[in-house]
């Protein structure tokens, strides 16, 4: 994504804080991220946790580094200009899930979510793989990481901008299920989870799949793992949900 671009972005969502003078800090903030492809940030913080996996793998023998990785991702985030400090700048608070924090931007245009990585276990890869799993699956409601920053709870989030999508209702269990078998995807243990023998789709329940006013269905918040990883076990161990 340009730095142009991001501007653009961070222009719409400060434009409430523009009236009081205060949105050009933020704006260069925002700015003086290093100039990169669309989706370069994601690419790159992928690439800083896989580092420290690497590092910690061949020195402990272990792939539990989740806390190491979260402070070198702050590190690095406060050294390219990509740590968001003040959380006002993303607009008014909207919700509160599982594991984001959301935002939606003055203009109803984005939202911003701040993910907590519930969902990551001992370490961070299973995030990013998702990230880029998400928006190859579900394009029209994709992810972009713009850096890093705080939730309310103090935890160090990652800081994703999604647009925001008028729907008229949720979507039904039966659409979502037609949509999956349209996308290549088939139904397992019972519909606990969808797979396509790659990836595996949970979550895909009530309020995270909507129906657009433009007829379409768009799966906004699901938690996709590799195939053949455990994915039903740790989700069962980390969803409130699978709890209930």
């Amino acid at each position: 994504m340009e730095v142009t671009d991001k501007v653009r972005i961070f222009a719409t969502l400060n434009q409430k804080d523009s009236m009081n003078g205060d949105s050009s800090e933020r704006l260069s903030q925002e700015s003086e991220c290093r100039e990169a492809g669309q989706y370069g940030i994601l690419d790159e913080a992928s690439a800083v946790a896989l580092g420290v996996l690497k590092e910690i793998e061949a020195l402990a023998g272990t792939t539990t580094c989740k806390s190491v990785q979260l402070v070198k991702l702050k590190k690095w985030a406060l050294e390219q200009g990509c740590w968001f400090s003040d959380r006002t700048q993303f607009g008014e608070f909207f919700d509160r899930g599982s594991e984001n924090e959301v935002y939606l931007s003055p203009d109803q245009k984005y939202i911003v979510k701040l993910n907590d990585f519930r969902y990551s276990d001992d370490n961070l890869t299973s995030f990013f793989e998702r990230l880029n799993a998400h928006n190859i699956y579900f394009p029209d409601c994709a992810y972009r990481m713009i850096g890093f920053g705080e939730n309310s709870d103090g935890k160090v989030c990652a800081v994703l901008v999604q647009r925001f999508v008028h729907s008229v209702r949720l979507a039904t269990k039966q659409e979502v299920h037609d949509e999956f078998i349209r996308l290549g995807f088939n139904p397992e243990d019972n519909g606990e989870y969808y797979t396509n023998g790659y990836h595996d789709i949970f979550d895909a329940v009530e309020g995270n799949v909507l129906m657009g006013d433009d007829g379409h269905i768009y799966f906004i918040d699901t938690i996709i793992y590799e195939s053949g990883t455990g994915g039903i076990d740790l989700y069962n161990s980390l969803s409130p949900r699978a709890k209930c």
